[in-house]
């Protein structure tokens, strides 16, 4: 594995406290998919850890639907996959990745598993995004981000149990 840099910029909206061991955990993320993509630029990713009013107005503004969601990703870099990104800039600035906490730790209920497993896993389909897929033009691209994600939660030692 090369060494690259990542540098990431967190950013927390809510009355919860963003621990360092939440902030360890959503980097492990952030590298783990760089390099199971094989992505080896050195890059910068901004996450902010927000409430679910805070999403809902992103989600209204930037997609015009009125309601809250888990996670929101705004890349930055046009590009597919693992294909070189279409830039000359020795950092490539892959996106923003958007958070609802409170969503997150609903969902974790909801799914019988821990806050980190779903913060992980958040982290990681946003990642994905910002590295060019998507999941919502068919089932075939929903069926191999699922794919993705799943394989690379496993890796982190964040599978389902």
């Amino acid at each position: 594995m090369m060494k690259t840099r990542t540098m990431i910029y967190f950013t927390n909206e809510t009355d919860v406290p963003v621990t360092y061991k939440l902030k360890k955990l959503i980097r492990e993320a952030v590298v783990a998919t760089l390099d199971y993509e094989s992505f080896y630029n050195d890059c910068q990713v901004s996450v902010t850890f927000t409430d679910n009013e805070g999403i809902r107005e992103l989600n209204r503004e930037y997609r015009g639907i009125d309601k809250e969601t888990d996670v929101l990703s705004f890349p930055l870099t046009a590009f597919e996959g693992t294909e070189e990104p279409p830039t000359d800039e020795p950092e490539v600035s892959l996106g923003d990745i958007v958070i609802s906490v409170e969503k997150a730790y609903a969902q974790a209920e909801e799914y019988g598993h821990s806050f980190e497993r779903e913060a992980a896993f958040l982290c990681v389909h946003s990642m994905l995004h910002l590295l060019g897929y998507d999941h919502v033009n068919s089932d075939e691209e929903e069926t191999e981000m699922r794919r993705r994600q799943s394989e690379i939660l496993e890796k982190m030692g964040q599978g389902v149990k």
